[in-house]
């Protein structure tokens, strides 16, 4: 088996015009994961597709990562070859550790950004839900869920909020001190945008909600304490507030300049949403102001700092987690051998007790435990050796020998 593998597409390699065209949104997850199973007969795979980047990881016996980047360009009705200039190829270890550093936050936009890690569970649920999360799986993100859990508890990476949602309200605070209560006219209600209102929420805005679904908007009104207004009602919203954040999942832009009053006073417009929902093209009309996702930066210098500190003590968590699932896969490999030994082993001594049918029962009893106890003593060694030769990356020559000496597979190919 080739083993684990990534492709890889982010804000690193990748403006925001390349990633827009390959994210994942609702349903289109599950379908694309489903037809890849099929399409490759692959046993495990993990999408994770936000704003910031799209990246698949999967178990094969072959590499299939120029196919798989082919695969999602005629998904997207997109150009294989345009999109190969982009995407990062990684294998086996380097896969395992890079999906560390983007669950922990090392990868993210916002350093240490704290919405990943919710954002890589529902990706490895959407894949345990379509039978797409093996043994390997399974344990590698368990795995990773622990180190975050240290990586809150032992460092500072987490320190401060500094997710893209806070960096948001904090240019709008920049934007609008002069003003004594700015409004705000907040659309769309998924995850950046219920984070987004949650931290507006602390400062001294009159907010407006607006959402497809008003039911969905009047929700959080209730709960938040503000305005809604109909989602058909755009043009006067935007003529009505000082600010405007589009948080919307469209695969075309719902803000455009016809939308836009001309001269009109100076307006801020911030598009959290990729694909973007807010036409670039706005930003050229007098009096508007927009930024986008690569737009927005770090909150103060003074958290970037900090959290720039951390890095070597997450990395080091990294490494440590890493090598305990190092140790388990590498248990994994030889246990079907140890096992296959048990049962052999266990095989013969139950043949030559059943030679002994006149005995009594207490007779009986005294053999099964003593033969046990010798088949223990027996194993031991054998069992004890090959662990050693896994750690010096000789276990497949000493696999090899005991498959000879007792015949394992074929006692295997009998048993069935």
């Amino acid at each position: 088996m080739v083993g684990f593998q990534a492709i890889s597409l982010s804000h690193e390699n990748a403006p925001i015009e390349i990633r827009e065209t390959v994210s994942f949104e609702g349903d289109e997850v599950s379908t694309f994961l489903l037809q890849l199973k099929e399409v490759f007969l692959i046993k495990e795979a993990l999408l994770i597709s936000t704003c910031n980047r799209t990246e698949v990881y999967y178990s094969s016996d072959v590499e299939i990562s120029n196919e798989i980047i082919g695969f999602i360009a005629s998904f997207k009705a997109l150009s294989k070859e345009r999109l190969l200039r982009y995407f990062r190829k990684l294998n086996t270890r380097e896969a395992a550790r890079h999906l560390f550093r983007v669950a922990l936050g090392l990868e993210s936009k916002v350093l240490g950004d704290f919405q990943i890690s919710n954002q890589i569970k529902r990706a490895y649920q959407s894949s345990a839900d379509l039978e797409l999360a093996g043994t390997f799986l399974h344990r590698l993100m368990h795995t990773i869920f622990y180190a975050n859990k240290r990586v809150v508890q032992e460092t500072t990476l987490r320190t401060g909020s500094s997710s893209i949602a806070s960096v948001a309200v904090e240019l709008i605070k920049h934007f609008v001190i002069k003003l004594d209560r700015p409004s705000v006219a907040l659309i769309g209600l998924g995850e950046i945008g219920q984070n987004t209102l949650e931290n507006l929420d602390k400062e001294n805005l009159k907010i407006t909600l607006v959402n497809r679904t008003r039911s969905k908007a009047e929700k959080f009104a209730t709960a938040y304490h503000v305005n809604v207004k109909d989602f058909t009602n755009l043009k006067e919203i935007i003529s009505e507030h000082d600010v405007v954040i589009s948080a919307v999942s469209t695969k075309v832009p719902i803000i455009s300049d016809d939308l836009i009053v001309k001269d009109t006073t100076h307006k801020l417009f911030i598009d959290l949403s990729v694909p973007r929902s807010i036409d670039p093209a706005i930003d050229h009309i007098p009096g508007v102001s927009l930024f986008n996702v690569d737009q927005l930066t770090e909150k103060t210098l003074k958290i970037k700092s900090i959290r720039e500190k951390s890095i070597p003590a997450v990395e080091a968590i990294i490494e440590d987690a890493l090598f305990g699932f190092d140790e388990w896969k590498s248990e994994m490999e030889v246990s079907p051998t140890i096992q296959r030994l048990k049962k052999t082993l266990d095989l013969i001594r139950k043949e030559e007790l059943a030679r002994y049918s006149k005995i009594s029962t207490s007779e009986r009893k005294l053999l099964e435990i003593a033969t046990k106890n010798m088949i223990q003593k027996v194993i031991k060694l054998p069992v004890l050796q090959l662990k050693a030769a896994r750690k010096r990356g000789e276990a497949d020559t000493l696999v090899g020998v005991l498959n000879d000496l007792f015949d394992l597979e074929q006692q295997e190919i009998n048993k069935r």
